[in-house]
């Protein structure tokens, strides 16, 4: 897939962050586009955006954890372009606290939305991409789909079961012989309102948390994550790393296997530990 122009493509979580400056971008290549979220006012900003530019949009609200929803979801889309193409899985939520303070529920939610609803758009619009003949499958990991860190148990469960389920994806695809591509993204810290809208366990500072996250470890805009991405996506690339935060993390791991820590001693490491120390609660 070389090029985007009369492309239908999918994107959940569109009402902001990465979800919203991806439609935009996919629009700006000559894309149609379906987007959705739970977020009904950011999803109508993005609707109005996309529209101003002249885009052919399909805008719904979608609950990407209700399983049924999505699966008629997807048949609407295709009844409504007639095809679909490009299939963007990018709605995500996160929880912070240590398991030993996190609740099942905490856990459960994160799962729910950030593996499940991964899952339930891959197989609802899997059929529709391989009868469109030019399918692809884009699934949004994230760094912590690559190595992990403390207080992003459930975030990092999710986002490594998203970075397995698309490998294995990508695999059956080629083996299968069917005319769909596949690719991992898995970005960085982007400059989007996530932390802040993140769920917290009893007794964090999340103001301190966000703060930290956006001054710190946010480095790339939502407008950069997209280009990279949609470069990737047009590359067929089968992962796509968003960030240098990212890039470097992951020669990290792959230096260290399962203890980055070995290579970051020092005054790195300390600093990391300072941050941790900021941010958990008092005992």
């Amino acid at each position: 897939m070389h090029g985007f122009a009369g492309k239908v493509a999918v994107v959940t979580g569109a009402g902001s962050g990465i979800g919203q400056a991806l439609a935009l971008e996919l629009a700006r290549a000559g894309a149609k586009l379906a987007i959705s979220d739970v977020d009904t006012a950011g999803l109508a900003e993005t609707e109005a955006q996309l529209k101003a530019i002249g885009a052919a949009v399909k805008a719904d609200r979608l609950d990407v954890t209700e399983r049924e929803e999505f699966l008629a979801y997807a048949d609407a889309v295709r009844e409504h372009f007639g095809k679909v193409n490009q299939v963007y899985n990018n709605a995500g939520i996160t929880f912070v606290g240590s398991i030993e303070d996190s609740q099942f529920k905490d856990i459960e939610r994160v799962m729910d939305v950030d593996y499940w609803g991964v899952v339930n758009g891959t197989k609802a619009f899997l059929p529709h991409l391989i009868a469109s003949g030019d399918g692809h499958i884009i699934n949004i990991s994230s760094a912590l789909g690559l190595f992990s860190a403390p207080g992003q148990a459930a975030y990092v469960s999710a986002k490594f079961a998203v970075r397995g389920f698309t490998e294995a994806l990508r695999l059956e695809m080629v083996r299968a012989g069917h005319p769909v591509r596949v690719t991992t993204v898995h970005p960085g810290g982007v400059k989007t309102g996530f932390a802040r809208n993140a769920i917290f366990a009893d007794g964090l500072d999340q103001d301190g948390l966000a703060e930290l996250f956006e001054e710190q470890q946010a480095k790339t805009t939502p407008q950069r994550a997209a280009q990279v991405i949609v470069a990737g996506v047009r590359r067929n690339k089968a992962r796509v790393l968003v960030g240098p935060d990212v890039k470097a993390m992951d020669l990290v791991v792959r230096l260290t296997g399962s203890e980055p820590e070995r290579l970051l001693g020092g005054p790195v490491m300390s600093r990391v530990k300072g941050v941790v120390t900021r941010l958990l609660p008092k005992r």
